[in-house]
């Protein structure tokens, strides 16, 4: 029986059809982007000017508030760097010294990392006074008065002082107190609304990248739960937050409020193109007592660097995504600390990674070498399997599976046995395409041409856009995609083609998973794309080693012909598929007696 063991030349031909189509819709599709994106940067210039009008008459709320009357304050630490506007009492500025951003025009981590600043982030209390009228802390202007590390803010409104009094402290933290004296007087509210709007820098180069890892967070239940929402609303009425944050890929502003937010609720839509990448609305209301906002809250600026958020015992470790249950404690347990463990040898991040890829292989090795002696044995009872597919070539598939199932039964050959090493892969392929992306000690890490190992390397930069690949080729992910490529091909040899017409041939679908994988790693983290192409590297040696110098075909052809002598005990598994295809083929053969009663 001839086998297939390529494409033939229909298949060429679909394959072609195929490749012309997906060009023309790159083609289309660049066209409409293009159009778009002109759209979307004339609704960006409208937006722009409708805000500028809204600032202008949000300055006119209070006659007070002129431009000689906004003032600034400054506090400053090792960390922090900060700034208060007087219009608001807000923090108007938080640059965090020990980190860069990325700045596209040298194409390096070397700008200021502001994480607030140009009003990105406007925060206040709005209630009602007696009238009915809406009050909201936002539109007050506030004095400025500077006592060592703490601002006090401190604004009138017909009679009544309110007051944010900011304390900056060590590991990213600001204490926030709002006080007020005479606010009973104006207003009959028992709780205050507080709004807190929200637009995320672009602080990384893989902005898509960064941007899908921007959206709230927050912890309930007294610290002791969490949860995040990278969706369009968010919606805890029934439940009283302890914190509220908005996450970056690296960093994050959170807000802590001692006796909790409630009724909260939000909102978040992604921003295209510019300065920002995502913009987040929050609203939660805080108790009043006897008609006076007196609460006690804590501001956070802080890099999501695992131990430090561990340290503050408020469960901030969850904010660094690196994966749910089994997945998380792989990072946490596992990546992270030997990793750094490797690290403090004095590597840099490209080798340390280079070195733990090695070590995976060596815990993985004893399950590949079952893998790689399961495929041997393949090979070795390959010409059983061909004959016995031509004997019942034209016969009920059933019976033909029954056949094939006898002979891996004889000679010892668990077919399940194969999915063993693909299964312990799945895990630990997510735990590493979160590990690479949020790891803070990788970030703004070069090695070779990639210039952060968190992000994409471009050296090779396309003069348009193409649609899931974007305006550039990333070395490594082609590097990754060819080795990919090649074990597939080594590994690919013992698979049975289709017996049947209309089944897809299975040899070309793993040929297509690895360029397409290309299209995954383009504009995935570059450490990953690394670790994915060391990982191969070694499964290629490794097959060879297994190949030429460990296992011999002769001793296992010996093996299988001295498991067919040995009695057979069908495992569980065995029976339960020998009692399922026999139940199978004794209902078909009812419905064929059936149709010819019938007949």
């Amino acid at each position: 029986m001839q086998q297939n063991n390529g494409l033939d030349k229909s298949q060429m031909i679909s394959f072609a059809v195929l490749c012309l189509v997906l060009f023309g819709f790159m083609f289309y599709f660049q066209n409409k982007q293009s159009k778009e994106e002109e759209v979307k940067a004339q609704q960006q210039k409208t937006e722009q000017a409708k805000n500028a009008v809204k600032q202008t008459q949000a300055s006119n709320i209070n006659p007070n508030v002129t431009p000689n009357a906004i003032q600034t304050a400054k506090l400053s630490n090792k960390e922090l760097n900060l700034e208060f506007a007087s219009l608001g009492g807000q923090v108007s500025k938080v640059e965090l010294a020990e980190y860069k951003a990325y700045d596209r025009k040298t194409d390096k981590a070397d700008l200021p990392l502001n994480l607030i600043t140009k009003n990105n982030s406007n925060y206040g209390f709005q209630f009602k006074d007696k009238t009915g009228k809406v009050i909201n802390t936002k539109d007050l202007v506030f004095a400025p008065a500077v006592n060592g590390n703490t601002v006090t803010m401190t604004a009138n409104y017909n009679g009544a002082v309110i007051q944010f009094i900011y304390t900056l402290l060590p590991k990213y933290t600001l204490d926030f107190k709002v006080r007020t004296q005479g606010l009973a007087k104006i207003t009959s509210d028992n709780k205050a609304d507080f709004i807190w709007d929200y637009n995320v820098r672009n602080l990384e180069k893989g902005r898509a990248q960064e941007q899908s890892h921007s959206e709230f967070s927050y912890a309930f239940d007294n610290y002791k739960k969490y949860d995040y929402d990278g969706r369009t609303t968010m919606d805890e009425e029934k439940e009283t937050l302890n914190w509220i944050g908005v996450k970056q890929q690296f960093f994050s502003s959170v807000i802590e409020a001692k006796n909790g937010f409630t009724h909260s609720k939000g909102n978040q839509e992604n921003v295209e193109e510019g300065e920002y990448l995502k913009k987040l609305n929050y609203e939660g209301f805080v108790q009043m007592t006897g008609n006076e906002l007196n609460q006690d809250f804590t501001w956070y600026f802080m890099p999501l660097d695992l131990p430090l958020l561990k340290s503050y015992d408020k469960n901030f470790d969850e904010i660094l995504p690196l994966g749910w249950s089994f997945i998380g404690w792989m990072n946490r347990g596992f990546f992270i600390p030997i990793y750094n463990f490797i690290a403090s040898w004095g590597l840099t991040a490209g080798w340390a990674i280079f070195l733990l890829t090695i070590l995976v292989k060596l815990i993985l090795s004893p399950i590949m070498y079952k893998q790689h002696k399961l495929s041997a044995m393949m090979r070795v009872i390959r010409p059983e399997i061909d004959e016995a597919n031509a004997k019942f070539k034209d016969a009920d598939p059933m019976k033909k599976q029954q056949a094939t199932m006898e002979i891996y039964r004889k000679a010892g050959v668990n077919q399940m046995a194969g999915c063993l090493p693909a299964l312990v892969q799945i895990p630990i392929f997510y735990a590493l395409f979160r590990f690479f992306p949020n790891f803070i000690d990788l970030r703004g890490k070069g090695f070779w041409f990639a210039k952060d190992l968190t992000a994409y390397d471009d050296l090779i930069k396309l003069p348009f856009k193409v649609p899931f690949l974007g305006d550039h080729l990333s070395v490594f992910a082609i590097a990754c995609t060819i080795v990919i490529l090649t074990y597939t091909i080594m590994t690919s040899g013992n698979m049975q083609q289709p017996q049947q017409e209309g089944m897809p041939n299975m040899k070309v679908l793993m040929y297509i998973f690895p360029v397409t994988f290309l299209f995954f790693l383009n504009t995935s983290a570059s450490g990953l794309s690394w670790y994915y192409f060391v990982s191969n590297a070694i499964n290629i040696l490794i097959i060879l080693v297994i190949k030429y110098v460990i296992l011999d075909e002769k001793k296992i052809h010996a093996q299988i012909q001295a498991n067919k002598e040995k009695p057979k005990t069908e495992g569980k598994f065995q029976k339960r598929m020998r009692e399922m295809m026999e139940k199978a083929q004794e209902q078909q053969n009812i419905q064929g007696q059936q149709k010819n009663k019938k007949k």
